[in-house]
């Protein structure tokens, strides 16, 4: 029985600041658009830099 393993790439699709003003969820907001156009995005924190990351997963065999 063969092995096979699959790599998962990250790819950041867009930066958004952590400190947008109250109420305001631009990377969410982003996201959506992004999903609606058939895209698979997701928001992520990036603790380092302080940012939240819309990100889509590109899995290669």
């Amino acid at each position: 029985m063969a092995a096979t393993t699959a790599q998962v790439t990250r790819t950041i699709l867009e930066r958004f600041p952590a400190g947008a003003p109250r109420g305001s969820w631009p990377a969410e907001e982003h996201a959506a658009a992004q999903c609606a156009q058939g895209t698979n995005a997701q928001v992520v924190m990036d603790l380092r830099t302080d940012q939240f990351l819309v990100v889509t997963d590109t899995t290669i065999q």
